[in-house]
């Protein structure tokens, strides 16, 4: 999958507003953020993949979550490092990286390195950008 071309989903304002809710088109479209231990999935720890609300595209997976205490579902690693895609923020006076969707450029959160082993990094997640499916084996 990480060899593919992904196919890019690209809608007007008024298009991602009818088929998001109003707070997933204020995380996913104006680079919003949730309250922090608000979201959906910050506590969910079932057998889970997680998939962009925006589009569909699979982006991370419940084996690779863990209890960051950010109060944000927080991941080591994306479940297809293709699926996703990473810009400098500087925005409110700091500098972090953040994270969106490769296939619909949706803001998912931002990626820290002060996660766990074996990766290192911290991909902190709004709950609102995604959505719960099934895990995939």
């Amino acid at each position: 999958m990480s060899g593919k071309k992904r196919e890019q989903i690209q809608r007007s304002d008024s298009e991602w507003r009818e088929a998001l809710t109003p707070e997933q088109f204020h995380v996913l479209r104006e680079k919003g953020t949730e309250r922090a231990f608000t979201g959906a999935y910050v506590d969910r720890h079932d057998p889970t993949t997680y998939v962009c609300a925006g589009c569909g595209q699979e982006l991370f997976d419940s084996r690779q979550k863990y209890d960051s205490g950010s109060g944000w579902p927080s991941f080591y690693a994306a479940a297809d490092p293709a699926g996703i895609e990473t810009d400098t923020d500087s925005a409110h006076g700091m500098v972090r990286t953040e994270v969106h969707c490769a296939r619909c450029g949706g803001h998912l959160g931002h990626v820290f390195n002060d996660g766990p082993e074996p990766t290192g990094l911290r991909y902190c997640i709004n709950s609102a950008s995604l959505r719960a499916e099934p895990l995939k084996k």
